[in-house]
């Protein structure tokens, strides 16, 4: 800025010398006056205008040789002609109003940009420098002009931003929006009543976020508006997860066969949602090579710059809009403004070109033969004018002042300079630098930076450290009405001085679409992924673009598949983890109940037999086989057959300790009487001569204590295990991936080891020592019996191994459970039932002599 700042100063130092500027009463000079028509009135403070009265202008070849033709525009702009009304509307309510500004009066110098940065530029230096003949520093004639209320567009806005800076001239915009104009330091002297194009890009992305969009093409203006504005979008709908199809720029003065390209790519594209960041002037060219090629399905998404322009003539071919959803001004209703735009009339302006032009635009007729030679609409009017027309008669974008808020934005700007002025001639200083204007700007750009104020209709207007104000914004609906006319309808509305996620508000409901119906259309790239699938993302694609792959068992969809907590499985659908079955042993169900009833049979079958032994208790056969370990045995039996119980049911801390302590104290208590038994058989049989000692040494009590010791040595095993490392409860998810066996764990497994161990130990050495003691007398079965018992129990549990660790989840306990029941069944029935059998069956057996094997014994 400062390097083009110094060359301009050269420049205008170059232009002095050569030109003699110095030498005389006129040291300097005007080399040409800016030649466009103008809207001016005269007062004691300027404002200076700048609109897009006209939307293009006739390019001119320059030769170089002779001086340049003076600048023609065409397509007179009715918004434009309405801004500047606007204007005039605004100065002349300040002027009536004496409070706001006594004994000073405000005029107006408005001139028409034909949105040309190259014809702004020469304008706004017009209204700097005034159309004095006397120029430069050492020159006394200056405008009066104060400010400039202006421009349109964002790229001319920048163009006289940066020549009237350095002269510290304020400038109040009412529809620039690119947000490289919020620079303080680069454009230190710019002010605008429209918010920046960062809210409106955000707002956009809120609005493609909101719409599912994911999908999309964007076009932009090749200008300084369309390619700040896009990118500030691109940014913001990119961190959304937003992938864009195609990107197309352009502008108005590109060759047809570029506009008919972006068309083509926008007609061809995989998607038909379209944001377009375009400019008004733009945006005709594109959408009559629209309607030439019939590209009548698109989703457009706009800018406030063309949402609400009349962009096609009389509203034709409105079918190629309908849908169009986008930001705009919102809308303030401006007492006696329409009024007052009805009552121009070219008596009022004599001999004024522009509003000639307009009124022969509007009714398309010819007012006076030497103007309508200089005519740049293109439509041929068709009758000369009568000046009776009438304007409430006409409908279009002149008069409607609902279609946007762009007048009110105007309105504002020049409230700004009022209550600017206002403010700083109340002070002393503003007073004292009234007539000097060297010192009187840079006052009055402060005072403009201060400025806070509440229109009439309710609005407060204020600027941020940027000379921005805050962000709001109406959102509009293209809609058919019932007459087959296009209409704008309001959605919704922006506020950015919200709370972030209540900024926007929209009626989805009632917007129309481009399809005509009120389902919002679809821009994806691919569809989404069915439940229980992932993104694949396709190589050299964006990430929009991807395949779908299922998703394993025990994961759950999402942008990628997750996998499920440990305690948790996917549901069918996979889009879900909800928590695994939980299984265990239970008594409810078959097998639990079958194991379940042969433990309650066992121990019904103990009692029963021990019944019978205490009934037959003086018997010789029960005497024979000492009856005090008969019944010990019995107890111990139906101590097996109850600890089986533990076995089934949830899995407690206090469950798994008593299941395998109380089974392997129980069961050595049985192997210990079934080993004192066989021990005492063997010293009974093998022994030569009455009264051995043999017999005498191995008596009631040391029969006991060997139990016991034996037993309590089992007993200190469980302790140990016990206060170590005692069996607890354990969730296994080993066996099932979408099932947890609640099992018990043993702990200390070498303790448990120990522990079986010890139990295989007895049994062998038991079924070692009643195999020695099988070839007993014939009469006397008690070895027989205890080998095939011993034979049994080493079976059932030399086969439980391969058994037990073969078996899955919850048939591993019943396994175990099975292998208990086999194994006490086994020492009962081959221990007890032949006793039970002679007892009750043949008394004539049970006497001595057939015991000692005196008597043969008879034939079964």
């Amino acid at each position: 800025m400062y390097v083009g700042n110094m060359f301009f100063f050269f420049l205008l130092e170059l232009l002095r010398l050569e030109a003699g500027w110095g030498s005389g009463e006129h040291s300097c000079k005007l080399q040409g006056k800016f030649d466009l028509p103008e809207l001016s009135k005269d007062g004691d403070i300027i404002l200076g205008g700048l609109f897009n009265l006209h939307m293009d202008r006739v390019e001119n070849v320059h030769s170089f040789t002779v001086r340049p033709k003076a600048e023609q525009c065409k397509r007179f702009d009715f918004r434009g002609f309405r801004l500047a009304q606007t204007m005039i509307f605004a100065i002349e309510e300040i002027n009536r109003n004496h409070l706001l500004l006594p004994n000073v009066t405000l005029g107006f110098r408005i001139h028409d940009d034909c949105a040309s940065s190259k014809i702004v530029t020469k304008a706004a230096l017009a209204l700097v420098n005034g159309q004095e003949t006397g120029l430069g520093y050492s020159c006394t004639g200056q405008s009066n002009v104060i400010g400039i209320v202006g421009t349109q567009g964002s790229s001319e806005s920048i163009a006289v931003a940066r020549v009237i800076g350095p002269f510290q001239v304020p400038m109040v915009s009412y529809f620039s929006t690119c947000t490289c104009l919020s620079s303080i330091e680069e454009y230190p002297t710019f002010f605008r009543t429209i918010p920046s194009d960062s809210h409106q890009s955000k707002l956009l992305a809120q609005l493609v976020q909101m719409f599912g969009w994911t999908w999309i093409g964007t076009v932009s203006s090749n200008n300084d508006y369309g390619r700040f504005g896009i990118q500030a979008f691109l940014e913001a709908v990119q961190k959304l997860g937003v992938c864009i199809a195609y990107s197309e720029s352009f502008y108005r003065t590109d060759s047809v066969e570029k506009i008919a390209k972006v068309v083509d790519t926008i007609k061809k594209g995989s998607t038909k949602v379209v944001v377009a960041l375009v400019s008004p002037g733009d945006m005709l060219f594109l959408l009559k090579e629209v309607v030439r090629q019939n590209v009548s399905d698109i989703q457009w998404l706009g800018s406030e710059a063309w949402v609400t322009a009349e962009l096609l003539p009389s509203w034709q071919s409105t079918r190629f809009l309908v849908g169009t959803i986008g930001p705009a001004i919102p809308r303030f209703h401006i007492s006696g403004l329409r009024e007052y735009l009805l009552k121009v009339h070219p008596s009022l302006f004599p001999d004024n070109i522009l509003v000639y032009e307009f009124w022969e635009t509007m009714f398309k007729c010819i007012l006076r033969e030497d103007h309508s030679k200089t005519r740049s609409n293109t439509e041929a009017p068709i009758h000369r004018c009568t000046t009776n027309e009438n304007l409430e008669e006409k409908s279009s974008t002149y008069s409607d002042i609902t279609l946007d808020g762009s007048s009110y934005n105007v309105y504002k700007a020049v409230y700004v300079y009022a209550h600017a002025l206002h403010n700083m001639l109340l002070c002393s200083e503003g007073k004292e630098q009234k007539n000097n204007k060297t010192l009187f700007l840079p006052l009055l750009l402060d005072f403009i930076r201060l400025v806070n104020f509440t229109t009439r209709t309710g609005d407060r207007v204020n600027f941020d450290n940027n000379g921005d104000p805050v962000a709001t914004y109406d959102l509009i609906n293209w809609k058919i009405n019932v007459n087959g006319s296009a209409e704008i309808v309001k959605v919704g509305y922006y506020n950015g001085a919200a709370p972030s996620g209540q900024q926007l508000t929209l009626d989805e409901e009632h917007v129309m679409w481009s399809s005509g119906s009120n389902k919002v259309p679809q821009a994806v790239c691919s569809e989404r992924c069915q439940p229980g699938s992932r993104k694949t993302v396709r190589k050299g694609q964006p990430i929009c673009c991807f395949d779908c792959t299922q998703c394993a068992d025990g994961e759950i969809n999402s942008l990628f598949c997750l996998k499920c907590p440990w305690e948790y499985w996917s549901n069918e659908r996979r889009d879900e983890c909800i928590p695994k079955k939980i299984e265990f042993l239970t008594f409810d169900e078959n097998i639990g109940i079958a194991l379940t009833s042969l433990a309650i049979v066992g121990v019904g079958l103990t009692v029963a037999i021990a019944a019978v032994f205490f009934q037959y208790k003086d018997t010789p056969i029960v005497k024979s086989n000492n009856s005090e370990l008969s019944f010990l045995l019995l107890f111990a039996l139906a101590l097996c057959f109850l600890c089986s119980l533990t076995f089934i049911g949830q899995p407690s801390v206090w469950s798994c300790m008593l299941r395998r302590t109380s089974f392997g104290i129980s069961f050595v208590l049985c192997i210990s009487c079934v080993l004192g038994k066989t021990i005492i058989v063997l010293m009974a049989f093998k022994t030569k001569f009455p009264n051995n000692n043999r017999v005498k040494l191995f008596g009631l009590g040391r029969q006991r204590f060997s139990i016991f010791a034996l037993t309590f040595i089992q007993i200190l095993l469980c302790a140990l295990w016990l206060s170590q490392a005692a069996p607890f409860p354990l969730k296994n998810g080993n066996y099932y991936r979408n099932i947890i066996i609640l099992e018990c764990d043993a702990g200390s497994t070498t303790i448990f080891y120990c522990v079986s161990g010890y139990i295989a130990l007895l049994s062998c050495v038991s079924f070692i020592l009643a195999y020695l003691a099988r070839k007993l007398p014939d009469n006397f079965n008690e070895a027989k019996y205890i080998t095939f018992s011993m034979l049994i129990v080493c079976a059932v549990w030399v086969t439980f191994i391969p058994a037990y660790v073969s078996s899955p989840g919850k048939y591993t306990v019943a396994v175990e459970m099975f292998a208990i029941l086999a194994s006490s069944f086994g020492l009962l029935v081959c221990i007890f039932a032949p006793k039970c059998y002679v007892v009750l069956l043949k008394p004539e057996c049970n006497t001595k002599k057939h015991i000692m094997g005196k008597v043969p014994s008879p034939k079964s």
